[in-house]
């Protein structure tokens, strides 16, 4: 493995946004800067550090020169309940702009610890949704990286459209606008676009954010040149800074088993899962999560449960512990289960995604096109039935189904927003009907080999990526080698 200098004394700070989804693939970042000579501060608080207990501790094992940095997150001062410390955990859109105000008391903490317990770091590459790390750099007058966990086509998509207000004027949610500037034709609604429909009061919060991704040194995206060659390109010249692509990041780990939790205790003990997946046919069983952040109504619960019961195929289908727990519970036992006891197989709560998707009886993913999920199901080989719920979800949704052409639509037409309280939240809300699901699983499943082999052939070509001479494991080692002069001082003017 090519390693930098280690005369030459690269150390970065990582500060992710709290959330799972955010997280994970900084962990990963974390490791493979280790791996490649550099030392690392990984920034969390004392309950996310919780939440990745398996995680740190197998890295601490491994003696990787990462240092998890618990700072408190300042719950009460912000407005928010004891122990909030993750925008997964939020109960309310009314949360939204308290969490962002408590990431940002992170500040004072962070400068306080790096003067007095590390030696100053080379480079801090943050979250793109931590915008007031920006100040901290140059206060430290260190480079500043930005990082956004999504693909470069969503990112040069969402950057045009924040940078030149694409849709500042357009008052129907639903009127279709082209995007000017992208290297070939895109259109889409305000709704499905990243801004999508913009809650109250978060305006300053999103016009720091604006001017931090401006004048950032340069992006880090978890993706591959292979994959995005064409957006890779057109980013570089639109933002006018490099674009570090240095993923799949997930591949740091080589091991599936210890890669599917990914640092969290699954709600299903993985040779029980095992044996479920090794007696059903090759390629015969959809794999059915919404990720995270994702919040499913009770209604429309019934509505996926009840399409896949119809749609007659085998099926692994997770459901989140949050998603109306109770209720949930009781129409699963109403039932449902006994019903589809033969060939579908139910998990509450976190489920050993990578290792399941990894299986060769899975054949499909029905998914929120998460960018997280979108790269373990290109890793692993298997198209998608993309069922996007907000944010960038839509543009992947493009990529997936348009361009790369591993996927097929369930038919989404308006976002679903997340962190609903019971003020915005309706239990009786559906987006896809359950004869959607029952219709487009079996036509998909039946007739998707083509869309296989694609995802196939992109499963190696992420892999010659990472492996070393490839191109994200070169553009790694000039990353850390770029940033590595301890005297080296951001090029950009606050």
């Amino acid at each position: 493995m090519d390693t930098v200098d280690s005369e030459s004394k690269p150390y970065f700070v990582l500060v992710p946004l709290m959330a799972q989804g955010h997280m994970i693939p900084m962990v990963d970042m974390a490791r493979l800067l280790a791996e490649h000579g550099a030392t690392v501060t990984f920034v969390t608080t004392p309950v996310n550090a919780l939440r990745m207990k398996i995680i740190i501790e197998k890295i601490e094992e491994s003696q990787l020169p990462i240092d998890f940095l618990k700072l408190e997150f300042p719950c009460e001062k912000a407005g928010l309940p004891e122990g909030c410390e993750s925008a997964d955990m939020l109960s309310g859109s009314d949360q939204i702009i308290k969490f962002i105000t408590a990431c940002a008391m992170l500040k004072d903490s962070l400068i306080s610890c790096l003067g007095e317990k590390y030696p100053s770091p080379t480079c801090i590459i943050a979250d793109m949704n931590q915008p007031w790390v920006g100040d901290l750099a140059r206060e430290l007058s260190i480079p500043r990286l930005t990082f956004n966990g999504s693909g470069v086509f969503p990112n040069l998509a969402s950057y045009i459209i924040r940078h030149q207000n694409i849709f500042s004027d357009v008052k129907d949610d639903k009127e279709i606008v082209k995007i000017p500037g992208f290297p070939h034709r895109l259109e889409m609604t305000k709704a499905k676009s990243p801004v999508g429909v913009q809650r109250p009061g978060m305006e300053q919060f999103l016009e720091k954010r604006l001017q931090e991704e401006r004048s950032a040194d340069g992006v880090v995206v978890n993706s591959f040149y292979e994959l995005e060659p064409l957006y890779v390109d057109s980013y570089t010249k639109t933002a006018g800074k490099k674009i570090w692509t240095i993923g799949p990041m997930l591949l740091c780990n080589r091991n599936t088993n210890e890669m599917s939790g990914r640092g969290n205790k699954a709600s299903i003990d993985e040779d029980d899962c095992l044996r479920w997946l090794d007696v059903q046919k090759p390629a015969s069983v959809v794999y059915v999560s919404f990720g995270s952040l994702a919040q499913t109504t009770l209604a429309q619960l019934a509505e996926i449960g009840l399409g896949l019961e119809a749609s007659g195929c085998p099926f692994v289908w997770v459901i989140k512990a949050g998603d109306k727990s109770t209720d949930v519970k009781e129409w699963l036992s109403n039932g449902f289960e006994e019903r589809i006891n033969d060939r579908g197989l139910i998990i509450k709560g976190w489920a050993p995604q990578m290792m399941i998707l990894s299986h060769p009886s899975i054949g499909g993913f029905l998914t929120h096109c998460g960018w997280n999920s979108i790269l373990e199901s290109i890793c692993a080989g298997v198209p998608m039935i993309t069922w996007p719920h907000f944010a960038d979800q839509f543009l992947n949704e493009i990529l997936i189904v348009e361009i790369l052409k591993i996927g097929v639509k369930i038919g989404v037409e308006y976002p679903n927003q997340w962190a609903r309280g019971e003020e915005d939240n309706n239990d009786n809300d559906v987006t896809v009907e359950r004869d959607d699901v029952a219709k487009v699983v079996p036509e998909f499943m039946d007739g998707g080999e083509e869309m296989r082999e694609k995802a196939r052939e992109l499963a190696r070509e992420a892999r010659k990526a990472m492996d070393e001479g490839g191109s994200s494991s070169n553009n790694l080692i000039e990353l850390i080698k770029e940033y590595a002069d301890t005297g080296k001082t951001s090029s950009v003017e606050p």
